[in-house]
């Protein structure tokens, strides 16, 4: 991979996600790693790293459009409130064992709403509900001209995550026991 300015490789993608990405490249200027279906930044803006992908998909929340430009952070999604996350938006993707949540829209604004709803849920200051409307009040906002500063930035700080990489369940000699098996041809 290599840093373009990615529209060579924009010529071959879709209207939709070729229009998205050149929104990041407005913002961010050229992509630190260019693919032929991927573009990425690293360290812009709040954000770990921000994808534009040729690939895009469909999203009927709160109105249907495309998603293609996902936004990361660092940070720690506590394992009970990822199902809360699922249920709010499923454009929002926890990473538990590398300690990333991401937002996956046609904009950066979007992911920033997103993912402030996303921090409010872990949070507990509001519910499934009550964030599925309030990002619905936020895109009409937007429409009627009126502030929206959920899709302004980020409402909190990215956490210094360290992930989550588990709990081990197999031991040294339940591995060994399962090679001599595997050897011998002999199983349980």
């Amino acid at each position: 991979m290599n840093a373009t300015d990615g529209a060579a490789v924009l010529e071959n993608w879709p209207d939709e996600s070729k229009e998205a990405a050149e929104l990041v490249i407005d913002t961010y200027g050229r992509p630190h790693e260019t693919t032929p279906t991927l573009l990425r930044w690293f360290d812009v803006g709040p954000w770990k790293r921000i994808e534009a992908s040729r690939e895009f998909h469909e999203h009927r929340f709160p109105v249907p459009h495309i998603d293609s430009v996902e936004s990361f952070l660092d940070y720690d999604v506590p394992v009970d409130k990822v199902d809360t996350l699922a249920r709010f938006d499923g454009s929002v993707v926890v990473d538990r064992t590398i300690g990333e949540v991401s937002a996956r829209c046609h904009d950066e604004q979007a992911n920033f709403l997103a993912l402030n709803l996303a921090h409010d849920l872990v949070t507990g200051r509001r519910t499934v509900d009550d964030a599925r409307e309030h990002y619905a009040r936020e895109f009409l906002d937007v429409r009627r001209g009126n502030p929206t500063p959920y899709m302004d930035g980020l409402a909190f700080g990215p956490s210094s995550s360290h992930g989550d990489p588990d709990t081990r369940v197999l031991s040294d000699e339940d591995l060994e026991r399962a090679q001599r098996e595997g050897e011998t041809g002999g199983g349980s």
